[in-house]
């Protein structure tokens, strides 16, 4: 079978594409599968990472509130379409799968005017603008939250999946992993990050747990700042004279799997891939929900699990300092109870949907058939 992937500019769309390409390999070793996105450094990196081929093809977001902007927009998507069927005239793929964004686009179109079969992955419980225009010509558009369904117009297509994570999450060892890092088994380890772009709120609250505990014995800080805050802070916490071995800081955390098992207490944005690898390691959460996304949908995805018991949200309605603060509380409260912890971490796991790659290949097969 030979498969095209696409999605991208971000980890959360990536990944889970990945995850359903490894599905298929697991399930046969001979398919052939390309990636196609944009060509970001970052999506070269993951997919590169991840063993796919990238070929790259012109995109760009549409600006709804620029029309003047529109018509170049048309003209660099219909120009990474054109690129996008030549791409699939020579490969012949069988599928295309896409998890969204603006990337998606001329890869979806190009396979609808080649007659390919789409199958489409929405991990938000607000879809995206990319998959809500490009539903139309999917065979199938997978779920990661239900509360997305109201958004599609062809409600016979939709299945809820749950959001694909990579199988390195499942059964990992937490004191094996600690040993390969080198993290002591009787830390309270706590992990921050942004995602894979940063978040300024995060990282706010990163510095002021880097802080409080970076003397502290017994505690070990992981933190991912992202690529474009990395050099600021390290020069900044440097200056302050803020250091310790227990305070790990690195641009981007590639090895999600392990730092995830290690830690204890997990401190994000709530994009929906955070929330679903998080609840997939059985991880407490304390989700800081970005404020500047359509809809407020990362509060919902975090609400989900929230709602399971194994998660706090800290709003940042008050700014990014108040945010900190309540962040700070709510760890100290859970470093205090051990019950409290472990209550939460077995609910996390326990809301994790660990076969979504499972469901989606099956729906694929099924159909495709």
């Amino acid at each position: 079978m030979r498969i095209v992937l696409t999605g991208g500019v971000t980890g959360g769309h990536i990944y889970p594409a990945i995850a359903i390409g490894n599905k298929f390999k697991e399930k046969d070793p001979d398919a052939e599968i390309i990636y196609i996105a944009h060509g970001y450094s970052l999506e070269k990196k993951i997919i590169g990472d991840a063993g796919f081929e990238l070929y790259e093809v012109e995109s760009e977001p549409f600006y709804r509130h620029d029309l003047k902007h529109l018509p170049k927009t048309l003209l660099l998507n219909m120009k990474g379409r054109g690129k996008a069927i030549r791409i699939m005239k020579k490969f012949k793929p069988d599928i295309v799968v896409s998890t969204g964004s603006y990337v998606s686009v001329p890869v979806v179109l190009a396979a609808k005017k080649l007659g390919i079969s789409v199958y489409m992955h929405e991990q938000n419980g607000y879809p995206g603008i990319s998959n809500r225009l490009m539903s139309r010509f999917a065979r199938r558009v997978y779920l990661g939250f239900e509360t997305a369904a109201r958004y599609f117009e062809d409600k016979s297509k939709l299945v809820t999946s749950g959001n694909p994570v990579r199988s390195e999450f499942a059964g990992r060892d937490k004191e094996a992993d600690r040993a390969k890092l080198g993290i002591d088994k009787q830390d309270l380890v706590i992990m921050v990050f942004g995602g894979s772009q940063g978040s300024n709120t995060t990282n706010v609250i990163g510095e002021s747990i880097a802080k409080k505990y970076a003397v502290q014995k017994g505690v070990t800080i992981i933190w991912g700042t992202g690529s474009d805050y990395y050099d600021e802070i390290t020069n900044k916490l440097s200056g302050e004279g803020i250091s310790g071995d227990n305070v790990r800081i690195m641009p981007y955390i590639s090895d999600m799997p392990s730092m995830l098992s290690a830690c204890d207490i997990s401190v994000s944005r709530s994009g929906a891939l955070s929330v679903a690898e998080t609840a997939a390691a059985g991880r407490v959460a304390i989700f800081v929900p970005s404020p500047n996304v359509t809809e407020d949908h990362q509060y919902y995805n975090a609400k989900a699990l929230a709602d399971a018991g194994g998660a706090f949200i800290v709003r940042e309605d008050n700014g990014p300092n108040a945010a900190s603060d309540e962040v700070l509380e709510k760890i100290e409260l859970l470093a205090n109870d051990s019950d409290l912890m472990q209550r939460m971490s077995d609910a996390s796991k326990e809301a994790a949907t660990l076969n979504a790659t499972d469901i989606i290949y099956e729906s694929i097969m099924s159909t495709y058939k």
